[in-house]
């Protein structure tokens, strides 16, 4: 882990994971930039698209997971639900464009330490369940908070393809590098790499839950509403490179 210099496009770093995401189901809310503006790590600043701020709610499948080239036993094919936003960092003459964590959920503990500790992200091991049907056009996740079941679900048409390039699709998944902030000061940057998502709108969604416990009471009212938009994105096998710690 590096302690000063930033990352260079052309020396990056180890790999950690490998997998697939697949069938992401993302439901997006416009949210007021000053709920956002605490969770911000130093470092970067807020992105948004068109002047609006996100919030994206995601569930997908974790699929085929290795960790140093390794599959690990009863880890590799799990559920993931998190609630992300978006930000940048400029490094020399390029944006990296890149999310922050609010929580992540999976249903291993085993991998709530990992992430926790490599990593600094926010996770949290709970019970999990899925229905994933594309044929039928439809995804959902679901997980178990404090004794009682929630869940996002969209129903969608069409097959995914790619969305074009200065879409609000593609706004939300093309970011390609994770920041949290490092205890006693300065940021984790990793950086994600996968091929454009083919997409699919919605043309039904709905999250249900008791957020506010979730989530803090400022987003999780946001999470009440219906989102502004919402649609499948079909994955991909994806790599996640080893961190950095900038000072």
């Amino acid at each position: 882990m590096s302690s000063g210099s930033p990352l260079r496009a052309d020396r990056p770093r180890p790999v950690f994971l490998t997998a697939e995401w697949r069938w992401l189901a993302i439901l997006n809310y416009r949210v007021d930039a000053a709920l956002l503006a605490d969770r911000i790590p130093t470092g970067t600043e807020l992105e948004t698209w068109r002047g609006r701020a996100y919030l994206s709610l995601v569930g997908f499948r974790f699929l085929r997971t290795r960790v140093l080239g390794v599959p690990v036993p009863f880890h590799r094919d799990f559920d993931e639900v998190n609630l992300r936003f978006y930000v940048r960092r400029r490094v020399a003459e390029e944006w990296r464009r890149g999310v922050v964590f609010v929580r992540e959920l999976v249903p291993k503990a085993a991998l709530v330490a990992a992430a926790r500790i490599g990593y600094g992200e926010p996770y949290s091991a709970v019970p999990m369940r899925h229905a994933v049907d594309p044929q039928a056009g439809h995804v959902s996740y679901a997980w178990r908070w404090q004794g009682v079941w929630e869940s996002l679900a969209l129903d969608f048409e069409g097959v995914p393809a790619p969305p074009p390039p200065d879409s609000e699709a593609a706004f939300i998944t093309q970011h390609h590098w994770g920041y949290s902030r490092a205890r006693g000061g300065g940021l984790r940057e990793y950086q994600v790499e996968h091929p454009v998502w083919g997409v699919a709108p919605a043309v039904r969604a709905k999250a249900s839950g008791e957020f506010v416990s979730l989530y803090g009471s400022a987003l999780g009212e946001a999470l009440h509403s219906p989102p502004d938009s919402a649609f499948v994105a079909d994955g991909s096998p994806i790599v996640v490179r080893r961190p950095s710690l900038i000072r």
